[in-house]
Parts: C-alpha cells; sequence; structure tokens
C-alpha cells in the first residue's frame, strides 16, 4: 500500500492539556478508516493539523510526501469535512457547493445532485436556517462530490435522522467502489459504521490504543461465557477488559488472540465462546485505559 499521511511524534498542547501525546501513524491510499475515540480523545485535533487547519506543538506531518500548510499542492487533494461547519450568515446550500465545485478537481455535479434529491436538500434557504439534519447533509453531499483522494469526515453525519445516515453510508460505499480513495470516518456511532471499516485507529486521552485492520483488531478480544470457576481458570494470567457475573455464571472479556489450544480447553470445559463487536472492544479499552491512568485529566477535542 502507500502511505498518503505520515504522521510522526504529534503533540499538541493546549496551555496545560495535553491533547495529542507524541502519536504517530500512517494512513495508507484507498482506504477506509475509523477514527474512534470518545468525546475529548484527540481526534478532531490529530485531523485539523493533517488538514494544516491547526498547528502541532512538535512533530512532523506530511502529506503526499510534503508538509501540508500552506501548500497549493497538498491542500486541494484533501477535504475536511466536520460538524460545527461554519458558512457565511447569507450563504445558502447552492453557494456551498459552488464553491467546493470550484476549488474540488475531481467535483461530479451528477453526484451532487443526486445526493441533493436524496436528501431532499432546499437549495436556495440561508444554511443558517435549515435544520440540523439538512445543515449535516450539506457536508455530506460536499464530501462525497468532491471525491478528494484524501476526506476527513468529523461525525457531520450526527445531525441525520437514522434513515439519512443509512443512506449517507449506502452512497459512500457505492462511489467508493466506483472512485477509491481515502476515507477517515470519526465517529461515535461505532456499531453503525464497524462493517464499512477496513483499518481502525482508536484514540484515548491523546494516545493511539489500537491502530490495525478491522478483522485483525476483532479477532484480538473475545468473550468467555459459562461456569464462574470455569471461567476464572481459563482466564487467570490473561488481560481481562471487562467482567459479569449473574450468579454461578461469569462472562469474561479477554484481550488476546485465541490459539487452537485455547479453544480446545474452552470446549472440553463446557465453556461458550461469543464474538466481541468493534464498539465493545473499543469502549472496553478506553475503560481500560480509565483504570490504568486513575484520574488523568481529560484532553481536548
Amino acid at each position: 500500500m502507500t502511505a498518503v499521511i505520515q504522521a510522526s511524534h504529534l503533540t499538541k498542547r493546549y496551555g496545560d492539556t495535553l491533547a495529542l501525546d507524541d502519536v504517530s501513524f500512517t494512513i495508507e491510499a484507498d482506504t477506509i478508516y475509523g477514527l474512534l475515540g470518545r468525546n475529548g480523545a484527540g481526534k478532531t485535533t490529530a485531523m485539523s493539523i493533517l488538514t494544516a487547519q491547526n498547528f502541532a506543538t512538535s512533530g512532523t506531518v506530511r502529506v503526499f510526501g510534503e508538509n501540508p500548510y500552506e501548500n497549493e499542492r497538498v491542500l486541494p487533494r484533501m477535504c475536511f469535512v466536520r460538524e460545527s461547519q461554519k458558512y457565511p450568515d447569507d450563504a445558502t446550500a447552492r453557494h456551498a457547493l459552488t464553491m467546493a465545485s470550484l476549488f474540488f478537481a475531481n467535483w461530479d455535479a451528477e453526484l451532487a445532485a443526486r445526493l441533493v434529491d436524496d436528501f431532499q436538500l432546499p437549495m436556495g434557504k440561508p444554511i443558517k436556517k435549515l435544520s440540523r439534519g439538512q445543515q449535516s447533509a450539506v457536508g455530506v453531499i460536499i464530501g462525497l462530490s468532491c471525491r478528494a483522494e484524501v476526506t476527513f469526515f468529523d461525525e457531520p453525519y450526527l445531525g441525520l435522522d437514522a434513515v439519512a445516515r443509512q443512506l449517507f453510508y449506502d452512497r459512500l460505499l457505492e462511489d467508493y467502489a466506483e472512485h477509491p480513495r481515502t476515507i477517515i470516518l470519526s465517529s461515535h456511532l461505532i456499531d453503525e459504521v464497524a462493517n464499512m471499516l477496513e483499518r481502525v485507529i482508536v484514540v484515548e486521552r491523546g494516545r493511539i490504543l489500537l491502530d490495525d485492520e478491522t478483522d485483525v483488531i476483532r479477532s484480538r478480544a473475545a468473550t468467555i461465557v459459562g461456569n464462574a470457576d470455569a471461567v476464572e481458570q481459563f482466564v487467570a494470567g490473561r488481560e481481562v477488559i471487562h467482567r459479569e457475573s449473574l450468579g454461578r455464571v461469569t462472562s469474561a472479556t479477554v484481550f488476546g488472540e485465541l490459539s487452537a489450544d485455547d479453544h480446545r480447553r474452552i470446549a472440553e470445559a463446557g465453556l461458550d465462546l461469543a464474538p466481541v463487536s468493534l464498539q465493545q472492544l473499543v469502549v472496553r479499552l478506553t475503560m481500560r485505559d480509565d483504570w490504568s491512568n486513575g484520574n488523568a485529566q481529560e484532553v481536548a477535542a
């Protein structure tokens, strides 16, 4: 794979608050990424730095092999769509899409028109007077129609209802299949987007907890269910990231891949093995990070 973004030892401080803590990662071409983590984990800060809308306190960023700041060879090849996007007071959806079509070389007017119809977006109404869902639709339409080589979606679709969000996911996958590019989705709705993600980066307290292919990450945790004594005997010495008990039945989620011998022992002990969803895994790992850090200071968004 070809790297389109390389971040090395990125650190960002806001006064006494550490938003990014010496993080390094690579974003590959033609891949759908999930940038996952809680509010305040550092996701938006990272995306803002990668798209040259913020500055790192230290560390380096290379996009298409170059520093992106004020770089006309790089910036038109990226699109950053965020929930809190600001527009001039009198700007309409038509104005926003027209300006986007002038900036992005790969703009597809036919796709934009189809999406406007899909989301029933009133083009002549000032954006500030649109509903939250309609405002979200403006960003979604720009993010899809621009066909930028790298597109960041920083939860702009949260204002959409469930039907409209599914429409967004469907249209994204349809267009991605025909026009592959790098897409980074930042989302709290992990279960909704999980099946779309090819690779996942989990951020917590400004640090990276996980960075791997989605299928690999899923295989790194499992839930063992059954007789409490048998479960406890099996998980002894393993990293348990969640445990629940009801009477004599215990459910324990372990972090780490299970071997063929592990599967044999589980079957012989009469225990059940359940998969862990991506959302469950992210939640359990961030909770584990809480325990290991005690009352560590929260980082900025």
